[in-house]
């Protein structure tokens, strides 16, 4: 057959995955000749083959891609013939827009794992061991292409033994831009609180001493610090909670494998599917006896993960026993990734474990859980991130998409992609919002991407308004576009499942800003990619005190009580009258009557937190979400019936159900009729609707009501890889400008 030059293009996640030498390996088994390199858009080959070659090597690339790889194209042409003595990988070609995946960081492989605990291996006990298989990607890019000199490793210079595997084709090491070893790679220091560095032959060993004498270390992971103590150490648990302020939220638990995970939990088959993935998200299970209360105090699930760095492994190896990991950050404020951030924790952690491979680029633990065998994505970050969606339309110029205010993510889309960012988190201080305009720095960075649209939330006082606005204000060329929020959840999935249809969304979260100006969060809508319709929502309540309410659940229910019975609810005696002082309830009465910082809402996560509190479950919270989940856990299955409710022109008035709450005996079966009311408020509203059902917003985190939505409505359509909450706003802000 006659020999011509064909040109192959891939894009996906193609580079620092091992892929040009799984192409230079696939080249020799067909006898090729020509060339493979990186360029802007991913992997570029260029070959010289026969027809029926060709198709050969195409299906194999198909069906034999590396494991981390993920290939979005592939395309190929005839172009003018060019003679190749050999087959070659080539030095990255850099021209053109940069459209090619950012490789996430990922969990050690099996081979690594080996090689990590044979004594016989020059790498063994090695903390930072990786190949083109496993380990740090993200977190330690400056910038695209993926080469050695655009990392944090670029200060490290190669022993001449690294570099005979990084240059040959054939190693599981070609090309890996973290390699390194005793002699040439990052390196373990452990020093006290005050910096002083701790003189130890062996860091691993010290660090699991210290660990067994009770003291709280921060451990400086991938994409930052955690901070870490023997989780079978009740007063070293207690101790950090103490130090960290943090009274009741659950802490993560990281186990050296699965038997060790099972000893503390319940764990399905897709649960451990995910604990086991090369992602290794925390996974949200099932507690299996109360050891763990201090851990997650009043609830009966525990979040788990299992080691992702060599040197997690070989602590956990050593402890033989779990270690509490959480994320080492002052409240509020994003996770630390050096040494100056982590100071201000000075007074928490006893001993720092610290090395001196930079983090780049911060990339908190993801969080998930499974709920009727589907996965739900609570935090996506490390493993995860950033991720590249395909939108059922192209895009008319360049948006750049600033997310909420809590939880908070930033994307950019460009013709039918958009690439959302790992979780930046709350924008509640000024490091917080510092990080996150480091965020968007680095994306417009790494894609040499110019917006043309900006696209933000209407609420007025977000930090994430402000910057659209400074934005704005500064480049007069710039196309704003605010995006209403619950809007935003429903087209989050819209993209993530590539519907193009109508849909009938159920968004039901804490707080949203309104095209009313009032709070929405109880809310149902018709929506599409041109528009939507608000067809019902909660009645509005109102909020005392205003974002102090998020915290005090007793006030969210005071003023409910208030609405029902006026100044009568001075003679009341329930769990919510019971937490304010006679004076208090006098004062807030005339702040609820003439309106006082007493915005509206038709929040269903504040109708959870009413209820907590008027059933005495809960009054003020420590973290968000903690009445939700408590109301969980009184959840009884076996409980029939819900409670009756009125809606109206376009209005579900669900407030008369408290005083039934109220006169039940059982606090088990108040909280479950709740949970029933709602799923009845969402079959009522959707009843006269054939449309596909599309379910966001924070609150259906609740695995409870999400699980019970679900039972009603199999075919209910959730985001999976894309949090429910508002990490997935960003993303929905820019499929609001698609036809616009």
């Amino acid at each position: 057959m006659e020999l011509c030059t064909y040109k192959i293009n891939i894009t996906g996640t193609v580079q620092g995955v091992g892929f040009r030498p799984f192409i230079y390996t696939l080249a020799q088994r067909y006898l090729l000749t020509g060339t493979v390199s990186n360029n802007s858009s991913g992997v570029e080959i260029i070959i010289n083959s026969d027809v029926l070659t060709l198709k050969q090597f195409l299906i194999a690339i198909e069906y034999e891609y590396p494991l981390l790889a993920k290939i979005d194209t592939i395309e190929h042409k005839e172009i003018e013939y060019k003679t190749f003595d050999s087959f070659e990988i080539i030095k990255t070609q850099s021209k053109g827009n940069v459209v090619v995946n950012i490789p996430p960081d990922v969990s050690i492989c099996k081979e690594c794992e080996k090689e990590l605990l044979d004594p016989k291996n020059r790498r063994y006990g090695y903390p930072f061991i990786n190949c083109t298989h496993c380990g740090v990607r993200y977190s330690i890019i400056y910038n695209l292409p993926y080469d050695r000199k655009q990392t944090s490793m670029k200060t490290f210079k190669m022993c001449k033994t690294c570099e005979l595997e990084y240059n040959n084709p054939l190693d599981r090491r070609y090309h890996a831009q973290p390699i390194g070893c005793y002699d040439c790679g990052p390196k373990l220091k452990l020093m006290d609180n005050l910096g002083k560095l701790i003189n130890t032959k062996n860091e691993v060993d010290k660090t699991v001493k210290l660990l067994q004498e009770g003291k709280i270390l921060a451990l400086k992971g991938v994409g930052g610090y955690h901070l870490i103590c023997d989780a079978s150490n009740e007063n070293s648990i207690q101790e950090l909670r103490t130090r960290k302020k943090r009274e009741t939220k659950p802490f993560a638990v990281m186990v050296s494998d699965m038997k060790m995970a099972r000893e503390l939990a319940i764990i399905s088959k897709q649960e451990e599917k995910l604990l086991l993935s090369k992602e290794r998200p925390i996974v949200i299970v099932k507690k299996k006896n109360k050891h763990s209360n201090i851990i997650a105090p009043n609830i009966s699930y525990i979040g788990l993960f299992l080691p992702y760095t060599p040197l997690h492994l070989l602590l956990l190896k050593k402890l033989k026993s779990p270690i509490v990991a959480t994320s080492a950050n002052v409240t509020d404020e994003p996770i630390c990734t050096n040494i100056e951030s982590l100071e201000k924790l000075q007074g928490i952690y006893d001993y720092v474990l610290d090395h001196n491979r930079d983090i780049i680029n911060g990339c908190d633990d993801s969080v998930f859980m499974v709920v009727k065998e589907k996965e739900v994505a609570i935090r996506r970050s490390r493993g995860y991130a950033p991720i590249r969606v395909t939108l059922p339309f192209f895009l008319k110029n360049n948006v750049l998409a600033l997310g909420a205010n809590q939880k908070s993510t930033i994307a950019i889309g460009f013709d039918n992609q958009v690439i959302l960012s790992p979780h930046i988190g709350d924008l509640h201080s000024i490091s917080s919002v510092e990080y996150y305009e480091k965020n968007i720095e680095t994306l417009e960075r790494i894609y040499n991407f110019k917006a043309k649209v900006i696209a933000y939330d209407k609420h007025p006082n977000y930090e994430s308004t402000k910057i659209a606005n400074k934005i704005i204000n500064t480049n007069k060329d710039i196309i704003a576009k605010k995006v209403q929020h619950h809007y935003a959840h429903i087209l989050a999935v819209m993209a993530e499942k590539n519907i193009k249809s109508k849909v009938f969304g159920v968004a039901f979260d804490g707080t949203g800003y309104g095209d009313d100006g009032m709070l929405w969060g109880g809310e149902f809508m018709v929506c599409d990619f041109e528009d939507y319709k608000r067809i019902a929502s909660l009645e509005y309540f109102k909020l005392l005190g205003g974002a102090k309410a998020i915290k005090e659940p007793r006030r969210v229910a005071l003023s409910i009580l208030f609405s029902l019975y006026g100044k009568d609810v001075f003679n009341l005696d329930n769990p919510t009258t019971r937490a304010f002082s006679s004076v208090e309830l006098r004062v807030y009465y005339t702040a609820w009557e003439k309106g006082l910082n007493s915005p509206l809402s038709s929040s269903v996560g504040r109708l959870f937190d009413a209820v907590a509190s008027l059933l005495g479950i809960c009054q003020v919270v420590s973290f968000e979400g903690e009445s939700g989940m408590l109301l969980e856990e009184l959840f009884d299955s076996s409980v029939i019936g819900y409670y009756p409710f009125n809606y109206e022109n376009e209005k579900i008035d669900i407030l008369p159900i408290l005083p039934l709450l109220l006169k039940e005996k059982d606090i088990s079966i108040a909280v479950s009729k709740f949970f029933y009311t709602l799923v009845e408020v969402i079959v009522k509203v959707y009843e006269p609707y054939d449309l596909p059902l599309v379910l966001s917003g924070g609150v259906f985190q609740n695995r409870v009501l999400l699980g019970l939505v679900l039972d009603r409505f199999p075919n209910a359509i959730i985001s999976n890889a894309i949090p429910p909450n508002d990490g997935g706003i960003a993303l929905g802000q820019v499929m609001a400008t698609l036809r616009k």
